[in-house]
């Protein structure tokens, strides 16, 4: 169980844990698609074929290895790779890649998120702490997090200690002092205890605990741990 005593801010995971990642993606693919058709055809054409776009991907992950954390990094790749496949003009991929981003940011937040993160805030500083390339201040969870860290940003990913310190560190508490909620079993929540938090596994997708180690305090929806935190 958590000791409320000691916690003096929150972070939280973004994908998977404030709103459904994949659904949110497939609408900034369809969205990438149809600009895509409209200047450049032929690499509409080469993408329409979700094999090949998977190759590619892949291929240009192998050759960045070192960008594994930077997710926009590599669908621009992947983009301008595919440009060039195509013969089309691969300075296209920047204006291709930011209306998928922008499109990437519409989110559909849980039901009953907004009000959770609405209650916690009253009490916690929130900082959101993500592997992902969503930025959360363009979406409705935004009003209610005072900073935000991700992967991209900071070089590394979680479950690295080192950026859970990081997001510490931007609201100016130790890391024994947060309490950090994910939907990741080993990224999230392995991570944060590693880091010397406490934590919280948001299991919105229902899945099994995964490690060895005592599953901790398990949530099914962020509203519900509001009932451990605020009662």
């Amino acid at each position: 169980m958590l000791n409320i005593s000691k916690i003096q801010a929150i972070s939280l995971d973004l994908d998977d844990t404030l709103w459904p990642v994949w659904p949110t993606i497939s609408r900034a693919e369809v969205v990438l698609q149809d600009w895509l058709a409209l200047h450049a055809p032929q690499t509409a054409e080469l993408c329409a074929d979700p094999e090949m776009k998977k190759r590619i991907r892949a291929e240009v992950s192998q050759r960045h290895a070192d960008k594994t954390h930077d997710l926009s990094f590599l669908r621009r790749e992947s983009i301008r790779e595919s440009l060039i496949r195509a013969g089309d003009a691969p300075q296209l991929a920047d204006a291709a890649f930011e209306v998928f981003f922008a499109e990437r940011q519409n989110v559909t937040l849980y039901g009953g998120v907004e009000q959770a993160l609405a209650r916690l805030s009253k009490r916690y500083p929130l900082v959101g702490l993500s592997n992902g390339n969503a930025d959360v201040f363009r979406t409705a969870a935004g009003p209610f997090f005072k900073a935000s860290l991700s992967a991209q940003s900071f070089g590394v990913a979680k479950p690295d200690m080192r950026i859970f310190h990081a997001a510490a560190a931007l609201l100016n508490v130790p890391a024994e002092s947060v309490l950090h909620l994910g939907d990741d079993a080993h990224a999230d929540v392995m991570g944060a205890i590693n880091a010397g938090m406490q934590t919280a596994w948001v299991n919105t997708q229902g899945h099994d605990w995964p490690h060895d180690s005592a599953q901790p305090l398990t949530v099914g929806h962020l509203a519900d741990l509001c009932d451990h935190l605020l009662a």
